[in-house]
């Protein structure tokens, strides 16, 4: 794959799966009782958790498949399939369970650091973001494209930062029905990438 399709590919997957801008009322819900300047916090410490969790699997994906002999193309598949769940969810415009459960949102308004956990895993860096990465790693055959994908997801990890600091002043002003449009968009642009995963899975069966 070119270098600048690499780019969009990833970039874009990475930011429709993590998907900041639809976790801002669960974020602000967990942090009612926060300060704006505590807010600020947890969002920096969110997403720099997001950041390492998906660094991590980046680097070491490729051999947690070797240790459990999964096959690239089976987990292509696999991966796909996980995908379009969240997707669908996500074109009803409703949170996915693959993302978070109402048990785990209902136990973040109750703990006093909700930064690393439920924020940034399972709800920023979940299963599908965890699945995307080990996807994306598998496609960067050159140390030009693993410097692409290791970019995109600092980059990405500074983009959620940034979509939650810019709310922690000002909850009230968030509109449900422009989230709800942005999450059916997101959710379009999964839905396909997610076919392509598979077809790409599919594909290689056949080599």
């Amino acid at each position: 794959m070119e270098l600048k399709d690499f780019f969009i590919l990833s970039l874009v997957s990475l930011f429709v799966i993590v998907d900041p801008v639809t976790i801002v009322p669960s974020f602000l819900a967990m942090t009612e009782n926060n300060t704006p300047e505590e807010r600020v916090r947890t969002a920096k410490v969110a997403a720099w958790a997001t950041g390492c969790i998906l660094m991590t699997f980046f680097i070491g994906g490729q051999l947690i498949l070797r240790i459990f002999g999964i096959t690239v193309p089976a987990f292509k598949i696999a991966g796909g399939l996980v995908l379009i769940k969240v997707s669908m969810d996500m074109l009803q415009a409703r949170r996915t369970a693959i993302k978070e459960t109402p048990e785990e949102e209902a136990e973040g308004t109750t703990k006093d650091d909700i930064a690393v956990t439920p924020l940034a895993c399972p709800m920023l860096a979940g299963p599908g973001a965890i699945t995307t990465v080990i996807l994306l790693a598998q496609q960067a055959v050159t140390w030009l494209h693993k410097a692409v994908l290791l970019g995109d997801i600092i980059f990405i990890s500074f983009v959620t930062f940034w979509v939650f600091r810019a709310v922690a002043g000002r909850p009230r002003g968030i509109s449900a029905i422009s989230l709800r449009i942005a999450a059916r968009l997101m959710g379009l642009l999964l839905t396909a990438i997610a076919v392509q995963f598979i077809i790409n899975g599919v594909s290689d069966l056949r080599v």
